[in-house]
């Protein structure tokens, strides 16, 4: 695929993510509770994600090798979406949705540096260069700029 179509669509994704966080931040409002609009987020993006599965998956894995994929991995990128999107839900209608994204979407820049450079979770190393930090030290400055009244 063109590289600037996974450009196009990672930018789509970045807004789609704010949208959801937004929405169900209001949900989590009107739920009187953040931990209740991730339950019904995640409920139903599981009915979602069933449905483009039933949709479009033409070749389901054997048991016996689902058996192989390590323990681990099916349930912890569940645990920290779950806190991740949570502290979502309920930072965005304390702090407003563009400080609560400019201030999660730098947690996951610094995270996602260093587990780059490292080659955390069996992901190509992408190595930490003068380049890099210029570009999140400019980050931070946007961040405060962005939320300084």
């Amino acid at each position: 695929m063109n590289q600037y179509i996974n450009i196009i669509l990672a930018f789509i994704g970045g807004v789609f993510l704010a949208m959801q966080g937004g929405l169900n931040a209001q949900l989590g409002i009107q739920l009187k509770n953040p931990l209740l609009a991730s339950l019904t987020a995640f409920f139903f993006s599981m009915v979602f994600a069933l449905l483009a599965v039933i949709i479009g998956v033409k070749d389901i894995p054997k048991t016996s090798y689902l058996l192989t994929i390590p323990k681990h991995l099916w349930f912890t990128g569940a645990l920290f979406s779950v806190i991740g999107i949570g502290l979502y839900y309920y930072t965005i209608p304390k702090l407003g949705i563009s400080t609560m994204i400019s201030l999660g979407l730098f947690g996951q820049l610094i995270f996602s540096a260093v587990a780059g450079h490292y080659g955390w979770f069996g992901l190509p190393q992408e190595p930490m260069v003068t380049k890099k930090l210029l570009g999140l030290l400019t980050m931070m400055v946007g961040i405060v700029l962005i939320n300084k009244n």
